[in-house]
């Protein structure tokens, strides 16, 4: 039986309402990621920026908290909107974060102008970091 294709739009969606709540005035660079819950509910999240760049928050980071912060940690697929071309991929924090709870996450990138690249979380970061003495920190 071949799996359903993946309908991107809700997600899509999310992301774009969620970028445009981005708190970005240093940088302009406003992204909203929209995560794609086990349990078919949407966690969404945008980018805080902070006058100290190290503080600022990336929007899939702030996705993956909220869906923690709600109790869930199975996440489907993720899409990540923003305002480039060719859409921005996640940052290395952002890959390693998702990778702790989806190595195989399907990745939606995709900007303002219509312009949409899938990937896997796999593709895009091949070799997590790995803590040796616990293979299973949960």
């Amino acid at each position: 039986m071949l799996a359903r294709p993946m309908d991107w739009q809700p997600l899509y969606d999310a992301a774009l309402e969620a970028r445009r709540r981005a708190y970005a005035p240093y940088s302009r660079f406003r992204v909203g990621a929209a995560l794609l819950l086990a349990d078919g509910t949407i966690a969404s999240g945008c980018n805080v920026e902070n006058r100290s760049y190290g503080l600022a928050i990336c929007a899939e980071r702030n996705a993956v908290a909220h869906a923690v912060a709600r109790g869930q940690r199975d996440f489907r697929a993720i899409a990540v909107v923003t305002d480039v071309s060719p859409p921005a991929v996640p940052c290395g924090m952002c890959l390693e974060t998702l990778t702790e709870f989806a190595p195989d996450l399907p990745i939606l990138v995709a900007n303002l102008d219509g312009e949409r690249r899938q990937l896997t979380l796999r593709q895009l970061h091949p070799m997590p970091f790995v803590w040796p003495q616990d293979e299973d920190p949960a």
